[in-house]
């Protein structure tokens, strides 16, 4: 770990610390309060950044006030969206001066309040509802707190955690993707969807998602293009594409039903220097209100989307009504309700995504798409007639199995999809990385890692349309077709027939020894069949009746 990283994860661990002495740890509030914190001072961090680099002179809070206020506005123009547009007094060094006003938890509150109304054209997520949610909580220490008394307290020692952590940020924003992307998961990794579960649950494991976004892309280099994901939880897979095809070269377009996790996702566009597609973030039902794809296509798309989650009889009656009316996004319709005593009542909704993500595409357009292990062998049903299309159109570019336990907080074993509409033409790569892989401990759970060289050898397959004994197999359509349609790698492996060369008397002994045990088996059932005669013939009738 590089000094960088151990000073921000110090300043995070410093305002979990306060939360939890004020009565808040573990709860759904000190996670506001940690991401929010930190996000202001990234952002004041951010903002003196890029103001320095276009004016060296402005240095601080005494440099930018002494601007007049056409010069101001011409250095925001300047600016841009490189970041959020702060004034003089939402600077941290100001607010550090006034923590020993009166009400300073207010004075705190009216700070963040302040930036995100300002800000809000650019950094605001929308709803299906047509209302935004704001960079920062109207009163996120007043909401917070329920103890009046403390929150002037708890808004001092946050402000003071944040102004003594000096960083050298000339070199953490140059650190790029790689850096950003584990702080940030180092700062949710406590923190529940929904309060349920952790985080892992809509995190999907980087290992996967770089697999993903370098084989999407391979030897491409796309400019201008649109980057899709129908459930963007926190937006992992959204970042390892955008970061690989080049954050200048994209823009990003996400949906999620979750708040959290649209919240998480803004703060991990602001981090990986993706401000610019924050207006594109839609927190809604995908498959009930599609806001992105109905007139627009997506060069690419990624997405893990959920497999099989808990649905209610009206949820199910309003997809199902959907899907009669847009049967060009749903050719197959929506999956049926499924009832268990053990999980109630589910469905399997990926299959419903799956079809949104394909109706999604341009022409010429990829995907990768995590899906259940169950998927690409199923033998009838919805699963099946996705896999049918897919090799009829020649729009398959190919499958990866992945290892079991791959994902913290599930057991179900994953494949990942891979969808090319130019791929007519040409191979399918199907892999088995089911052995692949290290098992280690994860709290409660077994989790198993993949390496650099495992990562590599799955794209290398790819890449390089590699057959490799019991991994992976280069295939036509219609040898996948003369298969049912399986996308198992393992069902196109050859049977293996091991031969070796033994003597005449080797061979004599083991036909002996063989046929003796043979012969031992024999005289052993014999003996048991007279027994049975023998206790039959013992049998006799003793009377009875109704």
């Amino acid at each position: 770990m590089n000094n960088h990283e151990e000073q921000i994860k110090s300043l995070i661990n410093s305002i979990r610390n306060i939360c939890k002495a004020n009565g808040l740890g573990g709860d759904a509030n000190e996670y506001k309060i940690v991401t929010q914190s930190f996000l202001y001072k990234f952002l004041n961090d951010k903002f003196l950044y890029e103001v320095g680099k276009i004016k060296p002179s402005i240095k601080n809070y005494n440099d930018l006030k002494k601007l007049k206020e056409n010069d101001y506005k011409l250095l925001m123009i300047e600016v841009a969206n490189n970041s959020a547009h702060l004034k003089p007094e939402h600077l941290l060094e100001f607010l550090f001066t006034q923590q020993d006003q009166n009400d300073f938890d207010k004075t705190f509150d009216d700070t963040l309040n302040d930036i995100a109304i300002s800000n809000n054209d650019i950094y605001s997520v929308h709803t299906g509802g047509n209302t935004d949610i704001r960079l920062f909580e109207e009163q996120l220490i007043g909401k917070s707190i329920d103890d009046k008394s403390k929150r002037q307290g708890v808004a001092k020692e946050i402000i003071n955690a944040l102004a003594n952590a000096k960083f050298n940020f000339d070199d953490i924003f140059s650190a790029g993707f790689d850096f950003f992307s584990t702080l940030f998961e180092y700062m949710i990794k406590d923190y529940n969807k929904d309060g349920g579960g952790k985080y892992a649950e809509y995190y999907t494991p980087h290992s996967i998602a770089k697999v993903m976004a370098e084989i999407l892309i391979g030897n491409d280099k796309p400019q201008d293009v649109t980057v899709y994901d129908p459930s963007a939880g926190s937006g992992t897979l959204l970042m390892n594409i955008a970061s690989r095809i080049g954050t200048d070269k994209c823009t990003i377009y996400s949906q999620d039903i979750s708040q959290k996790s649209t919240n998480l996702l803004r703060l991990n566009l602001i981090l990986n220097n993706l401000s610019h597609s924050i207006n594109n973030i839609i927190k809604d039902d995908t498959i009930l209100h599609n806001h992105h794809t109905a007139t627009t296509k997506m060069n690419y798309i990624v997405s893990n989307p959920p497999f099989e989650p808990q649905t209610s009889k009206k949820e199910w009656d309003d997809m199902k009504a959907v899907a009669d009316l847009q049967r060009d996004r749903f050719p197959f319709g929506i999956p049926n309700l499924v009832t268990s005593k053990k999980v109630g009542t589910k469905t399997y909704i990926y299959l419903s995504f799956l079809q949104h993500i394909i109706y999604s595409l341009t022409d010429d357009g990829k995907a990768a798409v995590v899906v259940p292990q169950g998927f690409i062998t199923a033998s009838s049903g919805i699963g099946k007639s996705i896999r049918q299309l897919l090799v009829g159109k020649g729009w398959l570019k190919g499958v990866v199995s992945m290892p079991s336990n791959i994902f913290a907080t599930t057991g179900t074993s994953v494949s990942v999809l891979f969808i090319d509409k130019t791929n007519v033409n040409g191979k399918v790569v199907l892999v088995d990385a089911s052995k692949l892989g290290e098992e280690r401990n994860d709290g409660e759970n077994k989790k198993r890692y993949l390496s650099k060289a495992d990562e590599q050898k799955i794209i290398d397959a790819f890449h390089k349309l590699q057959a490799i004994e019991d991994f992976s197999v280069v295939l036509d359509y219609e040898m996948i077709k003369n298969k049912h349609y399986s996308f198992s790698a393992g069902q196109y492996f050859d049977i293996k027939i091991e031969y070796s060369d033994i003597t005449a008397k080797e061979f004599n002994n083991i036909i002996t020894t063989r046929t003796n045990r043979l012969n031992g088996f024999f005289a052993e059932n014999k003996k048991l069949e007279n027994e049975i005669a023998t206790q039959l013939k013992k049998l006799k009738f003793t009377g009875g009746g109704e």
